[in-house]
């Protein structure tokens, strides 16, 4: 019925606006089938072509996600490698410099150390000595004594 509707539209239009009076079975309705035919039909086949290319923008757009997925992937890993690296480095650097503030301290309480040992050597030699030199009066106070 909707195109018998349609029909009646269009031949009130004709009369309308050009002052002729067509009837149904005028060659020109025939023309505006055609015509109206011919349009649903393109209609049709560019909805069709519409929903390819949609499809295919949707294919393309997961597409390009995926691989900026996989380049952010990429690149946070290599960030993470090269931050590892730095820290590792770090320790390390860090690690060495207490090592060799614990190897100065060490050699300075070793020097310090050692300043003392030559210092109770030196006063034990000393007081040797006047042991020695004590011993020594005494067996002469006792050879005098005889």
């Amino acid at each position: 019925m909707a195109s018998d509707d349609k029909i009646e539209e269009t031949i009130k239009a004709i009369a309308a606006r050009h002052g002729i009076a067509v009837s149904r079975d005028d060659p020109i309705l025939v023309l505006q089938t055609i015509n109206d035919r011919l349009m649903q039909d393109s209609q049709a086949a560019q909805q069709e072509i519409l929903e390819g290319f949609k499809s295919e923008l949707e294919a393309i757009a997961h597409r390009w996600g995926e691989d900026s997925k996989g380049k952010a992937e990429r690149t946070l890993n290599a960030a993470l490698a090269a931050s590892k690296e730095a820290m590792a480095q770090g320790m390390k650097d860090g690690a060495n410099a207490a090592a060799e503030a614990v190897q100065r301290e060490f050699d300075a309480s070793a020097a310090k150390l050692a300043g003392s040992i030559r210092e109770a050597r030196r006063v034990s030699m000393l007081n040797m000595a006047a042991a020695g030199l004590a011993v020594l009066a005494a067996a002469l106070a006792l050879w005098a004594s005889m």
